[in-house]
């Protein structure tokens, strides 16, 4: 007999066959090692020396997609969360999945002048220069439990000022949810010292 065994809260994923009272693992194979070869490398986009991380070929994917989704709703719902608030753009992608699976209000955090009614706005840096992101101000309310998302964390910059925007209003910053991890660069410690919260990620670089 052939059982196959999926534990979203592991990310792992087994193929066991039940034979006369003896199990035999035939394959163990991390989340992780799934979504690899569906992150495309793009070098030097958006700029000369930057190595982009495309997550299409993984939009592509319903099977995977779905295990991503549901590896993610999985480790949050425990934290009984109020909201789930996303970063532009492709934070929108999943994170509207996402809250979908946990059952919670979805707010998007978006780039300067793009939000139609009343927001706050907060600013942080880039390698040269600075942008700004802009939340609605009635997005929370006080005492909410938000967990960010977006797809990447790298520097931390864009995850930091979205936390930031949901303290201003009142909220607390539960968690935070990526998919990709460059481990290579600060995001991970700057969260952790900013906000006390251990970022969740799928998969490192």
């Amino acid at each position: 007999m052939l059982r196959i065994i999926f534990n979203y809260a592991a990310a792992i994923f087994s193929v066991v066959i039940v034979a006369q009272g003896k199990i035999t693992i035939l394959l163990t194979m991390e989340l992780s090692e799934k979504i690899r070869p569906l992150l495309r490398n793009v070098p030097d986009f958006p700029k000369p020396g930057v190595m982009f991380k495309d997550i299409t070929p993984l939009l592509a994917n319903p099977p995977v997609r779905e295990q991503v989704v549901t590896a993610i709703v999985d480790h949050f719902r425990p934290l009984h969360l109020d909201a789930l608030a996303a970063v532009e753009a492709r934070g929108f992608i999943f994170g509207m999945m996402i809250a979908e699976g946990l059952k919670i209000p979805f707010v998007p955090v978006r780039k300067a002048g793009k939000l139609p009614f009343k927001k706050l706005r907060q600013q942080y840096s880039l390698e040269y220069g600075t942008a700004e992101i802009e939340m609605h101000e009635d997005a929370l309310k006080a005492g909410a439990r938000v967990v960010i998302h977006d797809d990447l964390l790298a520097t931390g910059g864009t995850a930091s000022a979205a936390g930031k925007l949901v303290q201003q209003l009142g909220g607390i910053v539960a968690g935070y949810s990526f998919i990709i991890n460059l481990s290579f660069l600060p995001g991970e410690n700057e969260l952790q010292k900013h906000f006390g919260v251990q970022p969740h990620y799928l998969i490192r670089f």
